[in-house]
């Protein structure tokens, strides 16, 4: 009994710190709220257009900002304080949802307004994201706790997709979209409260000699020039550009497929969320990186082939189990890359290579949006999807092939840090699958 109450504690040890935690109600309640406008906006679309294309291209205006000023924002958070920057950002994005919200309950919406409004998101969301991320940080009192921190966030986001999307599903039937986009707009206020109540040590600008250009340069070369780092990104690349889409398309097999409507919809991405939870809970009990390496190739190769078979299911039954795989391999994968950048980089280069993880999450989705909704007007949602999973699996096998080489890579620097030994082990592994990328 003892030892159960251990691992409970030990799995949550990251909310003793009295930020992180105020941070992880606020942007829990807040979480909800944003999957449930998505979910809401994704069934608008489709029901006011039809179109799997616009679909794609509501997701590509909403994520590619991400994609391009990313790394600038990477640089504004190793600048100036992610604090601030974060108080901004939400309140904006509180603005977004309310206009949003006004335009549907007033029946004035049309799809040039949500094209507009989701690309304004997208840039907040292109500065939000990195700064949020290097963040985490400053509201962990204990390093060691970071890993923890980071895993409970996966826990927190994918609890939010499992709660959100239910939710929307029963009140887009009940009393249509708006409601569900006006829901989010006042969750913001649970995050910026939670900002506002945190005690954080005065901010000190860290004088640098470069301009942002070349800070951004100079983020890159450290980025990109070291092998481990760069392998991590590439994976989170890829599974965005070829596994992702699949939330894009999902609308499509609720109605068309599964023959459903919105609560199906919602049950789906519900399911998602509750395989993601899963996942991100496993991660959280574990107290080390070792091991990350074969868990990634084992979770990005589940994610490939249940996508796989979920795009030839026609019964719900079997669908919601296969959502259940593709949630826990996605976030499995996305955190514990997530995990091994935070744990590798250097402090004053933390948002940079946090906004190239962002790019690379946020950034690489929209263009696989685009092109999985083009070809599935061409050939059909479920063989667009089928050719995603198989796709997810095939860019994993050259990274399994460089992992020896990537852990030999990581192991001098952890020891010259004086991290166990252990520790460096894990943190190679993971390293070496993405390596193999740059050789392809």
């Amino acid at each position: 009994m003892a030892t159960a109450a251990a691992k409970l504690s030990g799995m949550f040890r990251a909310l003793s710190s009295r930020n992180y935690r105020l941070f992880f109600v606020g942007q829990g309640i807040s979480l909800i709220g944003t999957w449930m406008q998505q979910i809401a906006l994704s069934w608008l679309v489709y029901r006011l257009t039809d179109s799997v294309f616009l679909l794609g291209a509501v997701t590509f205006s909403s994520q590619i900002p991400s994609f391009i000023l990313g790394p600038f924002a990477g640089v504004l958070a190793d600048k100036f304080n992610r604090h601030k920057v974060l108080l901004v950002t939400q309140t904006l994005s509180m603005v977004q949802a309310s206009t949003l919200a006004a335009l549907v309950l007033t029946n004035t919406i049309e799809i040039w307004h949500i094209l507009a409004l989701s690309a304004f998101l997208g840039i907040i969301n292109g500065f939000d994201i990195s700064t949020r991320q290097s963040f985490v940080v400053e509201m962990v009192e204990r390093r060691e706790d970071l890993g923890n921190a980071i895993a409970l966030n996966s826990s927190l986001f994918n609890m939010a997709r499992l709660v959100g999307p239910t939710i929307a599903g029963l009140l887009i039937a009940a009393v249509g979209e708006g409601m569900c986009i006006l829901i989010n707009a006042v969750s913001y206020i649970a995050v910026l409260a939670s900002l506002l109540l945190m005690r954080l040590k005065p901010f000190e600008r860290v004088q640098q000699e470069h301009k942002v250009w070349k800070s951004l340069q100079e983020g890159f070369q450290y980025a990109f020039g070291f092998a481990p780092i760069r392998s991590l990104i590439i994976i989170v690349a890829l599974l965005s550009l070829f596994g992702m889409p699949f939330t894009v398309l999902l609308p499509v097999f609720a109605r068309d497929i599964l023959h459903g409507g919105a609560n199906t919809l919602g049950y789906l991405m519900g399911a998602s969320g509750l395989g993601a939870l899963t996942g991100a809970l496993f991660l959280a009990q574990r107290k080390s990186v070792v091991g990350l390496g074969k868990v990634l190739l084992a979770t990005m190769t589940i994610f490939g082939v249940a996508l796989i078979l979920f795009s030839f299911s026609k019964m719900l039954l079997l669908s919601l189990a296969l959502m259940l795989f593709t949630g826990f391999g996605m976030i499995v994968t996305m955190a514990s890359c997530n995990t091994l950048l935070q744990t590798l980089v250097d402090d004053d280069k933390r948002g940079r290579v946090m906004s190239f993880y962002s790019t690379a999450f946020m950034g690489m989705a929209p263009i696989g949006s685009m092109l999985a909704s083009s070809v599935a007007e061409q050939i059909g949602v479920g063989y667009t999807l089928a050719g995603c999973g198989f796709l997810c699996v095939l860019s994993i096998i050259p990274f399994a092939i460089y992992r020896p080489k990537l852990r030999r890579m990581v192991q001098p620097i952890y020891q010259r840090l004086g991290i166990l030994p252990e520790i460096a082990t894990g943190l190679q592994t993971a390293s070496n699958l993405t390596a193999a990328q740059e050789k392809r």
